[in-house]
């Protein structure tokens, strides 16, 4: 039964601890949601500011793939605009085989932070992501030759040797975040499923409701469909945000505050730089902040079933929920936060519930009668 839960792990972690034990605690928490019935897990690349160690989610991906049996795995995202797109196109049907076709590749144009690193501007990646996406997508689940010639890449007759796993497309994801267009609209031109990001929402405007915005990154995505002759379906749309459950709300913060305050403050005020308060709102009061403005869900199983369905009326609906792991919280009250969300809020999201009460109100009733 599909839980409509998954993680996205960028993933990121603390300085100060031991690199290697953090990538191998990536691995074990895809292995826990993978026995939870979780549907997917996501692995973001990331090159600088210290916090995202994984440049090379792919190796990951493949490591996973021989632990897990049925969660599906997914690049979060691959920056066409740093990557050749033969190199992007011939690693993906690799993963779809190496998890036996439980393999989605996410695309997107890359965080502006490693571009600097690699001497390039925004510009400059949208482009690049304009360029490689149709290529990609033609060598991934196509069968033409591309012969096609940019400024950063040449192709002559190229065609992948290693077919797909299966018969079927290789599912392709175009992440969105912020108030742009250009992503939304290229889901909608090809068709592709879409990852929104409601983190950074909060970050770019605190205070700011982030519903607002990921609605409008469905119209954007929906109205080039329309001018493109393609048909979206909300159940291919992902949200990925922050997720924290405890057994009561008060524990929920508690759990996560010391954590959510190193991550806001070490990492996105310190580290990339960032505005992270609004005017007005001091420190001690950033998380509950987050929490009001829909930048994150932290409380008890009834509070965050409740702001899931608050998410799904403001947005119009969507299809997954992705549990944004962020290391705010121990590993052991991490993996107790991903039990509670598997075994009382999916049920109460994905209708799971409803058949056992149902069974349960036929028998009162059959009894009274």
């Amino acid at each position: 039964m599909h839980s409509r839960i998954g993680l996205f792990l960028s993933p990121v972690h603390e300085t100060g601890q031991d690199p290697h034990l953090a990538i191998q605690r990536n691995l074990e928490l895809v292995e826990h949601a993978d026995r939870l019935n979780f549907d997917e897990a996501w692995f973001g690349e990331h090159h600088t500011l210290g916090w995202g160690l994984v440049g090379a989610p792919e190796t990951l991906i493949a490591a996973a793939s021989q632990r897990t049996s049925q969660i599906r795995l997914a690049h979060g995202v691959v920056p066409l605009s740093g990557h050749h797109p033969f190199h992007v196109a011939s690693r993906a049907v690799h993963l779809d085989h190496l998890t036996r076709g439980r393999y989605i590749l996410g695309v997107g144009p890359g965080v502006p932070f490693d571009a600097t690193m690699f001497g390039l501007d925004g510009a400059t990646q949208r482009k690049r992501l304009d360029e490689a996406l149709p290529t990609v997508l033609e060598l991934v689940n196509g069968e033409s030759r591309v012969t096609q010639k940019t400024d950063w890449y040449e192709l002559r007759d190229a065609k992948l040797q290693l077919p797909r796993f299966g018969p079927g497309p290789i599912e392709v994801a175009m992440a969105t975040s912020g108030t742009s267009v250009t992503s939304p609209r290229l889901a909608g031109r090809y068709g592709l499923s879409m990852t929104s990001f409601a983190l950074p929402f909060a970050l770019l405007t605190p205070g700011a409701p982030d519903h607002i915005g990921l609605a409008q990154q469905w119209k954007h995505a929906e109205e080039s469909a329309e001018e493109h002759g393609q048909v979206l379906d909300r159940n291919d749309w992902r949200i990925a945000l922050p997720v924290h459950v405890g057994e009561t709300s008060k524990q929920a913060f508690d759990e996560v505050r010391d954590g959510y305050d190193r991550w806001l403050f070490e990492y996105f005020a310190k580290a990339a730089g960032r505005e992270v308060l609004s005017p007005g709102t001091p420190r001690e009061k950033a998380l509950e902040a987050r929490v009001e403005a829909g930048g994150a869900l932290v409380g008890s199983v009834d509070e965050v079933v409740s702001g899931i369905r608050r998410m799904q009326e403001a947005t119009g609906g969507f299809g997954k929920l992705l549990v944004y792991v962020a290391d705010w919280a121990s590993s052991e009250r991490t993996n107790r936060s991903l039990e509670l969300l598997a075994r009382y809020v999916a049920p109460q999201i994905n209708g799971a519930a409803a058949r056992p009460r149902e069974a349960v109100d036929w028998a009162i009733a059959s009894r009274a009668k």
